[in-house]
This record gives C-alpha cells, sequence and structure tokens, in this order.
C-alpha cells in the first residue's frame, strides 16, 4: 500500500470581500473590529475548505498576511519603511506574458531587531482552535531575509550580512519555542530563495548581498538548522 502525504504550501487566495476589506481598513472606512470579523471568516472558510477535500494538515491559508512572509516585518521593529513590493519584486509571468516589479531604491533594515510581539503565536491559536486535523503554521526562512539587508542603508544597525542573520535567527528561534509551547506540531520554513538562486540575474542579486553561491547553499542551510534544531515533538517542513 501506498501512504500519500499532501497538505498545501500555506497560501491560498484571499477572498474579494477580504481583499476589499483590507482596503476599506486602510482608508478608515471599517473598524478593527468589523474588519477582523470579515479575516476570520476568510480563515474559516479556508480552513473548511481544506477539510472538504479530505486534507489532514490544515493552514489558515495566510489570511492574515500582506505576504506569506510578512508577519515578520509587522511583529518585529527594526526593518525601516517599504511598502508591498518589498516582498514582490522580480519576474512575473501570466498569461499576458513577463511583468516586471523592481526592488524597492531604500530597502534595507534600519535599526536593531527587536520583537514586539509573536509572528504567528496567535494566527496558530485560532487555527488550532478551528480544526480537529493537524494544524500547520508557517514561518521564514532566516536567509530570505538577505533581500532586507542593504550595503548602504543598513551598515549602521548590522554592518554585515552574517551580523543580520544572527539576529533573524534568534526572532525566529524564539517563535518556534512560543509555537511549540503552545502546541504546534507541525512548523514550516519558507526558502524560496534557494530555487531564485538557479536564475541567474536573482542569483546575481544575492551574491551581491556578500555571500558565494556555495555559501548559501552551506551556511544559509546551518541558519535554518538553528531555527528548527532540539524541537524533537515538532515535525518540520521546507517550502522551496
Amino acid at each position: 500500500m501506498i501512504t500519500v502525504h499532501a497538505d498545501i504550501v500555506g497560501s491560498l487566495l484571499r477572498p474579494p470581500e477580504l481583499l476589499s476589506a483590507q482596503q476599506q481598513l486602510a482608508a478608515g472606512r471599517i473598524t478593527r473590529a468589523r474588519f477582523e470579523e470579515i479575516e476570520d471568516r476568510a480563515v474559516n472558510e479556508a480552513i473548511a475548505l481544506q477539510e472538504a477535500v479530505g486534507l489532514e494538515v490544515v493552514s489558515d491559508g495566510e489570511m492574515r498576511r500582506e505576504s506569506f512572509q510578512s508577519q515578520m516585518t509587522a511583529a518585529v521593529n527594526g526593518f525601516g519603511e517599504f511598502t508591498l513590493d518589498a516582498f514582490l519584486w522580480g519576474e512575473w509571468h501570466d498569461e499576458t506574458g513577463v511583468h516586471r516589479k523592481p526592488r524597492p531604491r531604500g530597502l534595507g533594515v534600519v535599526g536593531k531587531l527587536v520583537r514586539k510581539r509573536y509572528l504567528s503565536a496567535d494566527e496558530f491559536a485560532y487555527l488550532k482552535a478551528k480544526t480537529t486535523r493537524t494544524p500547520k503554521i508557517t514561518l521564514p526562512s532566516p536567509g530570505l531575509w538577505a533581500n532586507f539587508w542593504s550595503a548602504k542603508h543598513s551598515k549602521a544597525a548590522y554592518p554585515t550580512l552574517d551580523s543580520f542573520f544572527a539576529d533573524t535567527v534568534q526572532v525566529l528561534r524564539g517563535e518556534v519555542e512560543e509555537l511549540a509551547r503552545v502546541g504546534a506540531t507541525y512548523i514550516q520554513l519558507d526558502a524560496p530563495h534557494y530555487g531564485l538562486l538557479l536564475d541567474p540575474k536573482t542569483r546575481r542579486f544575492y551574491e551581491g548581498q556578500g555571500w558565494s553561491l556555495h555559501k548559501w547553499l552551506s551556511l544559509g542551510i546551518e541558519l535554518d538548522n538553528a531555527v528548527i534544531e532540539d524541537f524533537p515533538g515538532v515535525t518540520f517542513a521546507i517550502h522551496v
């Protein structure tokens, strides 16, 4: 007998009602309480969809996030000002062709990382209370944050990429500790930057941050291991 394991990467498409509510909240046209009602409903529907198709592992669809990695910037001080393009720059392909978004010029961590709150503990607590299946929560790989380090803008806070990564690991490891404490047994690290290293154009950016390809594929993995090691009750997945 062949046993097949299947679960979604994490993100599901946000429903139009939620997208509209995000804009209305930003414009001050609805209250935070009303927005959270709509957000909760989107999460509930995401859970119900996954359960209906028979998945034994479910996520909240990452409905509460601007981007799959944005809970880090929402929960931690030090990243400075940025827009959604900070997460979405690069080439995007669809049926109409290629769409290019430039990396924001002023992007760069500008202060020491200081956690204001846990990144995803509240997301996990809500998800866990709404399903009898295995709840999965996702966190960004530390190496993914090379995008937010800049030799021009970050030197005062973090003179080197390595020093920035050291604090990034500490923030993320603290998050894993809290998630494990509140009952998380399945945590995914999102690490699409490893796949991006296959593209010569994006590899030039990552190597331009100061790490060679070999270093990304060795020390980068050590960073991931530093976040997840010594949690025997937790299964970890990695999204490449």
